[in-house]
């Protein structure tokens, strides 16, 4: 496979890959300014994440099958970043809460900062952005081929692991205006500078 050095747009790499699941986005939860161990997962239950700018890293992006705890099989494609900057962090996760209603949690980080992560894992069901731009980039990697981006341990050694399907693997990557559907997300550190938490009434999703 070549190994090639330039811009490559969004819509090339989605229709290429996965129809309705593409590239990365990235937000970290915490309930404290500093480094953050990320690692959580929701129960069936999607959150937003936007952001204005991601630049990552060492970048994988292979399909996964997530379990809920109902036992439901939910098809994922998981995107990986060894190092990870992103600016204009939001996340919302809506809930319907007996007796008060829907509210909000909305989480964002602190404005003109940069937040950082490391071995960085998004499972996500539908993700979109304005323009992306790789390098070294490898469509049609086998999964179990992956070197450029990192792939999450217990991953390989799931059942619903392929090692010979379609991936995706990059030197780098810079996104903007990302926009994402997931389910979970971990990270080894998630360093979000500013970080401000709200619950708020009714579905408020990030701008």
């Amino acid at each position: 496979m070549s190994h090639r050095t330039g811009r490559t747009r969004w819509r090339l790499f989605a229709v290429v890959l996965v129809p309705s699941v593409a590239a990365c986005a990235t937000v970290g939860i915490g309930m404290a300014e500093g480094v953050l161990a990320a690692s959580f997962f929701i129960s069936g239950q999607k959150f937003q994440v936007t952001a204005d700018s991601l630049t990552a890293r060492g970048v994988s992006l292979y399909s996964m099958i997530d379990v809920t705890r109902k036992h439901e099989l939910v098809p994922v494609v998981v995107t990986g970043f060894r190092h990870a900057k992103v600016s204009g962090l939001c996340e919302a996760i809506t809930v319907d809460v007996p007796v008060l209603g829907t509210q909000t949690l909305r989480l964002t980080s602190g404005d003109h900062q940069l937040a950082e992560a490391s071995d960085l894992f998004l499972d996500a069901t539908a993700e979109g952005a304005s323009d992306a731009n790789f390098t070294g980039l490898d469509i049609g990697v086998a999964q179990g081929a992956v070197s450029k981006g990192p792939v999450r341990s217990g991953d390989r050694d799931s059942r619903f692991f392929n090692p010979d399907g379609i991936a995706l693997q990059s030197t780098s990557v810079t996104l903007t205006d990302v926009r994402v559907n997931t389910l979970a997300l971990s990270a080894g550190t998630f360093n979000v500078p500013g970080l401000r938490v709200r619950i708020q009434s009714g579905n408020r999703t990030c701008p």
